[in-house]
């Protein structure tokens, strides 16, 4: 069997860490079994997909370096949704019912009232076909439901185990709606056997859902894939993230300068019993991944962990992988530059200020200073090199009889405008010696 698993996002959104976890999860799964990965747009519902979205989720993929397979659509594919709904219907497992929206409600509110399950009571199984053809004459239309076996479905879940949910205790699911659009369950089992899907892999929330599209499958005789179903992301406080995805979104963590393998990684060790540690490429991640050590607790998504990974990651760079982005930002100084200040960055946009630092006219932060006036004084001719800090700054200490904070702080803050950032012996090089000279004078330069 060739493994191919499918991430089937619904082009009505932006893609935030919640969904991108299924990406992640079913791509490292895929390409340890050396098999393949299947994109599938979900975009039956007309009113909320846009082409807009689809291109925010290709280049979110893109971003994370999750290429893909196979690519569908399934607003190319009703053909097959449509053949698939006959075949249900000529077997009696699809079923006209007529409720509106608000009889529905009021049902299941009368169902709790009097302690029962808000199950649907199948009534439109009792119509006969004068019912019908009122009801229509009135003017509805009806949905479609999938009927049930009600009887207790079964199978080993990956990640959970044995599971087993008895459908008596499930509403017939609507495959069809009023207006003759499909819902989300009936076209995904039927790509699933199209596209020869032979592992789910998806959140615990389809848990219910997999029952039903388990007799689905039955039904229309294709192959049933295996489940698996790894728990939710909740925030570090163990609440729901639902209020915070809009900062999560890949699209605002690529903006605020997220490394795209924090987030590969972050998603691909939350949750499990692995430490959650930088790596370099999808390919490791890939060779570590086991379901075996997914955990059956919410997974608890810390922001300062991604920030973390994201900063190691980038210290991990070396100056040939990061030159292209560092010439587009405009910041010059080779691997000397980056080799000076990449240890004190939290993101790559942050060398721009460094760079401006070393290279660009800074006005004055600091004057009149006896350890600046000493310096000034005392600075070697020539060209400034690493070497030339630590003599410097003995011989200032000496004449001035300052040590430590009293001694190294006015010089930072004399040359940099800044009270912390990288070895001072690395950046005095960088700005050269006509440019410290002038700083130590007090001098925009």
């Amino acid at each position: 069997m060739t493994v191919t698993v499918r991430f089937a996002p619904s082009p009505t959104g932006k893609l935030h860490v919640g969904n991108a976890r299924a990406a992640v999860l079913n791509w490292l799964f895929a390409h340890k079994e050396g098999g393949r990965f299947v994109l599938r747009l979900d975009d039956t519902d007309r009113e909320r997909s846009t082409a807009e979205f689809a291109e925010v989720i290709g280049t979110d993929l893109a971003w994370l370096g999750l290429t893909h397979d196979a690519y569908a659509r399934q607003s190319d594919r009703f053909p097959l949704y449509e053949e698939a709904a006959a075949k249900l219907k000529a077997a009696g497992r699809l079923y006209p019912a007529y409720e509106t929206a608000d009889e529905l409600e009021r049902r299941r509110m009368r169902q709790r009232a009097r302690g029962l399950p808000p199950v649907y009571d199948r009534a439109a199984l009792a119509l006969s076909d004068d019912d019908r053809a009122r009801l229509e004459g009135e003017g509805r239309k009806p949905h479609w439901r999938f009927k049930l076996n009600q009887t207790s479905v079964a199978w080993h879940d990956l990640v959970r185990g044995e599971v087993s949910i008895d459908t008596a205790t499930v509403s017939d699911p609507v495959l069809i709606r009023e207006d003759g659009q499909f819902l989300y369950t009936l076209p995904s089992v039927v790509d699933d056997i199209d596209l020869k899907i032979s592992h789910v892999i998806r959140g615990e929330d389809h848990v219910v859902n997999t029952a039903a599209q388990i007799e689905i499958f039955e039904a229309l005789g294709g192959p049933i894939p295996i489940f698996a179903h790894y728990p939710m992301i909740v925030g570090a406080d163990g609440e729901k993230l639902s209020k915070r995805l809009g900062s999560l979104s890949l699209e605002s963590l690529r903006a605020d300068g997220i490394d795209p393998m924090a987030v590969n990684a972050l998603l691909a060790k939350i949750g499990t019993s692995d430490p959650i540690e930088a790596r370099r490429t999808l390919g490791e991640l890939a060779a570590e991944f086991a379901f075996e050590r997914i955990s059956h607790a919410p997974a608890r998504l810390d922001p300062d962990d991604l920030k973390r990974l994201s900063t190691k990651l980038l210290h991990l760079k070396p100056f040939e992988e990061v030159a292209p982005d560092l010439a587009a930002l405009g910041v010059g100084g080779g691997a000397v530059f980056w080799t000076a200040i990449h240890d004190n960055l939290e993101t790559l946009d942050q060398a721009v200020d460094w760079w401006r630092i070393v290279a660009e006219p800074q006005d004055p932060t600091i004057s009149g200073d006896p350890v600046l006036l000493a310096g000034a004084r005392l600075l070697p001719e020539g060209d400034l090199t690493e070497a030339t800090w630590q003599p410097w700054t003995k011989a200032i200490g000496a004449a001035t009889g300052l040590k430590g904070k009293d001694l190294f702080f006015p010089l930072r803050l004399a040359l940099t405008g800044r009270e912390h950032g990288p070895e001072m012996k690395k950046l005095i090089p960088l700005m050269g010696r006509t440019r410290v000279l002038a700083r130590l004078r007090g001098e925009r330069a």
